[in-house]
């Protein structure tokens, strides 16, 4: 059963055994882990880092960016996380899925270039 919503739950380390429609987050490991939305049972690990997912919390419900893309289960999957909704794609073909694959290696070697890219630097005392 596809979901269209999810909770969240903030966690030193994610459960060993998860719950569907529960994306745990833990801010420690810099990690948010879920099972897959399409119901398969899947579990969906989305690295939090700036030249992976990025993780928004507004104070009530999360959204991850970008979208969650299952390309290498059988479900081949592709959801957005907003708000706590799901939102879902349409599906992509093989060559789609190759092209997307693609751009994301091509970005990654653009941040692994340049290592500082990104990252929070303290403000300047003066």
């Amino acid at each position: 059963m596809r979901l269209t919503r999810v909770q969240h739950e903030f966690v030193d380390a994610v459960p060993e055994s998860l719950t569907s429609g529960v994306v745990y987050v833990s801010i420690k490991y810099a990690t948010a882990v879920h099972l897959c939305c399409c119901g398969c049972a899947r579990e969906v690990v989305t690295p939090i880092q700036p030249r992976r997912y990025r993780l928004m919390f507004d104070g009530v419900s999360i959204s991850l960016s970008p979208s969650i893309g299952n390309w290498s289960f059988p479900c081949q999957s592709h959801y957005w996380i907003e708000g706590n909704r799901v939102r879902w794609a349409r599906r992509w073909t093989a060559e789609q899925i190759a092209e997307g694959r693609g751009r994301d290696l091509r970005l990654l070697g653009r941040w692994s270039r340049n290592p500082d890219a990104g990252r929070l630097r303290p403000p300047e005392l003066g």
